[in-house]
C-alpha cells in the first residue's frame, strides 16, 4: 500500500507549487535522505569478496533502523530536516565457477517505510512513506587468488592476497508516484561496477574497495498533477567511493570489524539547470561483528554513523542480519 501525505505535507507542497524557487530546492535536496536511507547505496560491507566453495548458497533476512538530520545549505529556508526510516531485506546468495573463478550472485529485495518532517519558509510538513524500495542484484568475481573449489580443496586453502570485481545493478523498480515529492523508489536505474582487494595475515583481515555509481535520468519527476504540465527531468552525476574494513577473526565464523568509506560527486540537475551545492563529499564510520549460532546460521550486527556529511544524510544506522546457509546444487 502506498503511504499517504499528512495535511501540513499538502500545505507544504501547495506553497511550494506557489513559489518556484522553493519549489526548486526542494525537489533538489529532500528526497536525497529518502534515497539514502531507504536505498543503502553507500552502506559499508566488510568481506565482500570472501572465498566460499563452488555451489554454496545463503538466505538472508535484514532489518535496518536508521534516524538522522539531513544537512541542506546554510542559505535556504529548510529548518529541522530529520526523519526515521526501517527497512527489511530479503536476499539470496550463491556462489559457482566462472572460468575457473570463484564467483557468486546476489539478488536482494527491500521493504522501506519512512516518517520526514522538515519546515521549508515557516511551513511544517510531514511524510510518511512505505513500500517496496528498488531491488538490486550483484555479480562478483575473483580475479587474482581464489579459483573455484570445491569443499574438500576449500578446507586446504589458505587466503593471501585476493583481488575481485563486482557489478550490481539496481533497476527501474520500486514504489514510485510521479505526483508526489518523495517517493520510496526514485524512477531511475543504478548501475556500480566495483573492484576489491583483501588481505590475511593469521587473524587479520584487510579489505578495501573502489567504487563508482551511473543513474540514469528520472524523466517524470514530480510533476504537478496538471495534465497541461510537462513532467521534470532530474539527472544525477556518477558518486566516487572508496571503502576499508580491518577484521580479527576471534574464531571461526566469529568475527568484528571496523568500517569506513568516503563518497564523492552526485550533484544533481533539475531540467539541465545544475545545483551547485547538492555535491556529496561525505563519510561515514562502523563497527560489524558476525556470530555463528548453529552450523547453517549465524547473525550479524553493524552499527555506523556519520563522520563527515557536507550535504545529504546524517544518520545513524542500526543493522541485525540472519542467514541461513547450505552447501549443494537446488534440487
Amino acid at each position: 500500500m502506498p503511504g499517504s501525505t499528512t495535511d501540513g505535507a499538502t500545505s507544504l507542497r501547495q506553497t511550494l507549487m506557489a513559489t518556484p524557487t522553493s519549489l526548486r530546492l526542494l525537489v533538489l535536496y529532500f528526497p536525497f535522505f529518502l534515497a539514502c536511507g531507504v536505498a543503502s547505496a553507500q552502506g559499508l560491507s566488510p568481506r565482500a569478496y570472501v572465498i566460499t566453495p563452488t555451489h554454496s548458497n545463503a538466505i538472508i533476512l535484514t532489518y535496518s533502523y536508521q534516524s538522522g538530520d539531513v544537512v541542506f545549505d546554510p542559505s535556504l529556508p529548510i529548518a529541522d530536516a530529520n526523519g526515521t526510516s526501517s527497512l527489511e531485506i530479503l536476499s539470496y546468495f550463491h556462489t559457482f565457477s566462472f572460468f575457473g573463478r570463484s564467483a557468486n550472485v546476489n539478488a536482494s529485495l527491500p521493504y522501506a517505510s519512512s516518517h520526514l518532517q522538515a519546515t521549508a519558509s515557516g511551513i511544517e510538513g510531514k511524510v510518511y512513506r512505505s513500500g517496496l524500495a528498488p531491488a538490486a542484484g550483484r555479480f562478483s568475481v575473483n580475479l587474482k587468488g581464489g579459483p573455484a573449489m570445491t569443499v574438500r580443496e576449500f578446507t586446504e586453502w589458505r587466503q593471501r592476497s585476493v583481488i575481485g570485481a563486482s557489478f550490481t545493478i539496481a533497476p527501474l523498480t520500486g514504489q514510485y508516484d510521479p505526483a508526489r515529492l518523495i517517493n520510496i523508489a526514485t524512477n531511475r536505474w543504478v548501475f556500480k561496477p566495483e573492484i576489491g582487494f583483501s588481505r590475511r595475515w593469521q587473524s587479520w583481515v584487510l579489505d578495501a574497495y573502489a567504487a563508482c555509481s551511473f543513474f540514469t535520468a528520472n524523466h517524470n519527476f514530480f510533476s504537478r498533477a496538471s495534465s497541461s504540465a510537462d513532467p521534470s527531468t532530474q539527472t544525477e552525476q556518477p558518486i566516487g567511493a572508496i571503502e576499508m574494513h580491518l577484521s580479527y577473526d576471534v574464531k571461526p565464523r566469529l568475527w568484528i570489524s571496523i568500517d569506513g568509506n568516503y563518497w564523492y560527486g552526485g550533484r544533481t540537475s533539475l531540467n539541465g539547470v545544475a545545483n551547485s551545492t547538492s555535491l556529496q563529499a561525505n563519510s561515514r564510520l562502523g563497527l560489524t561483528a558476525a556470530v555463528p549460532i548453529t552450523q547453517h546460521q549465524s547473525l550479524k550486527f553493524s552499527y555506523s554513523g556519520g563522520t563527515y556529511v557536507r550535504f545529504g544524510g546524517n544518520y545513524q544506522d542500526l543493522s541485525v542480519a540472519w542467514q541461513y546457509s547450505w552447501l549443494g546444487r537446488p534440487n
